[in-house]
């Protein structure tokens, strides 16, 4: 079972994508210049329409990355998979929304507001330390009027049926849960608003977990448009949601048409016929959303195994953590080895099966290079679990101590960052 709030079972990637109607990632990697490491190493595995980014990337870089964190516990190493995806979109062009999901919060997990407001400035500071710039947009759920508005006009557009279908809501359901779906959509949509500058691809670095969420929101985004769009020989075939009366109003549109009662064949460049359909939307008073793209890694390991979670302390390594215990839950950490020493040795490792290699390949080493030679050594014998848990805690508290040094730095820099707060 796989929804926003539970995860239960071994997951198959394979069958997930299939399951959801993902693209393989893995069939895009090439066409993307200095891949991050979680794209190479295929911990990134499944998209929706990446496509747009990559297509915005190479033609104005007018797209935004967007996502968001629960302020319900502190942030740990799987929350830093999403914000280090964010900062490398950035980094490549895109305009950064970060939402910290204090509604959600309070109304699934009860946290109070003043906890909500405590721990999502740790978040927001933690996505500072990582490299996030200082044009991000970065809001609370609660202080986003813009988010609130729109949250309640798509709420027009789905019904509990829709919800149980998507989440498995059922009867029980509070009526609270239920709206945060639309509080969610409405946090990806919203940088299409006109107000921050209008119609623009937008992706969605998320866990696998979280693709109800997107699912939902790419539905909302079209029933909430004026036309939709469907590509044919040499151009796109426009429809109208709201009425015939719209497609009368194409034909103010500079390009080569063929009328029909139902909707308007348009010819020409694609992105440049959809852009001006876009625009005239706009211009009509409708929203012309383009429906969100979205990128999926895989779950992390908790350090005892099962999934981590936020809700079991002992699962993962928080990025405020003591480094004491820090110490204890990777030396406790489980591994591949084998039963002895002896038999390590003659058999070697499993590093497939072992939570410090997966801390190596998903957070510790940035080198392909180095971090085959750490798995070469463990399947031949020549490192033993107990070294290579030492190896891997000196690289952990390194890095956790860089890292609280530029946490201690951003007390100063605070002030430059657009956050958005109640």
């Amino acid at each position: 079972m796989i929804t926003p709030w539970e995860v239960e079972g071994l997951i198959d990637y394979k069958k997930l994508m299939e399951d959801f109607g993902m693209d393989s990632f893995e069939k895009i990697l090439d066409k993307i210049k200095d891949p991050h490491r979680l794209m190479r190493r295929k911990i990134i595995f499944g998209h929706r329409e990446y496509e747009r980014i990559l297509n915005a990337m190479e033609r104005d870089g007018n797209f935004v990355v967007m996502s968001g964190f629960m302020p319900s516990g502190l942030p740990h190493i799987g929350h830093k998979m999403t914000m280090e995806e964010i900062v490398w979109h950035q980094k490549k062009g895109a305009k950064a929304f970060v939402a910290i999901a204090d509604i959600e919060a309070h109304v699934v997990r009860n946290v109070s507001w003043e906890k909500t407001d405590e721990i999502g400035m740790m978040y927001v500071k933690s996505l500072i330390a990582l490299g996030l710039e200082e044009d991000a947009v970065i809001y609370f759920q609660s202080a986003s009027n813009h988010v609130k508005d729109l949250a309640m006009e798509l709420a027009k557009e789905v019904n509990f049926s829709e919800l149980k279908a998507v989440y498995g809501f059922e009867s029980e359901t509070s009526l609270a849960k239920m709206f945060v779906t639309v509080i969610q959509a409405a946090d990806i949509l919203h940088p299409q608003l006109k107000d921050f500058g209008g119609p623009k691809p937008v992706v969605v670095p998320v866990g696998a977990d979280q693709d109800p969420h997107i699912r939902l929101t790419r539905d909302l985004a079209a029933k909430s448009n004026i036309f939709s769009f469907e590509k044919i020989e040499g151009g796109i075939r426009v429809r109208s949601r709201k009425g015939s009366e719209y497609l009368k109003k194409l034909n103010s549109l500079n390009f080569e048409m063929k009328k029909f009662e139902e909707h308007i064949d348009i010819f020409g460049d694609e992105n440049e016929v959809e852009k001006a359909v876009r625009s005239l939307e706009v211009e009509l008073g409708g929203y012309a959303f383009i429906p969100p793209s979205s990128i999926y890694h895989k779950f992390v390991t908790g350090l005892r195994g099962g999934k981590m979670s936020s809700s079991k302390p002992e699962s993962y390594i928080s990025l405020f953590e003591d480094l004491k215990l820090v110490e204890k839950k990777i030396m406790n950490a489980l591994t591949g080895g084998r039963a002895t020493s002896e038999e390590q040795r003659r058999l070697g490792g499993e590093p497939e099966k072992c939570v410090i290699f997966e801390l190596y390949t998903y957070h510790l080493v940035e080198n392909d290079r180095e971090l085959k030679r750490i798995e070469e050594d463990c399947r031949s014998g020549k490192i033993l679990c107990g070294r290579c848990k030492k190896v891997a805690l000196e690289m952990m508290l390194e890095f956790l101590k860089d890292f609280r040094e530029k946490m201690d730095e951003i007390e100063k820099e605070i002030d430059l960052y657009r956050i958005i707060k109640r």
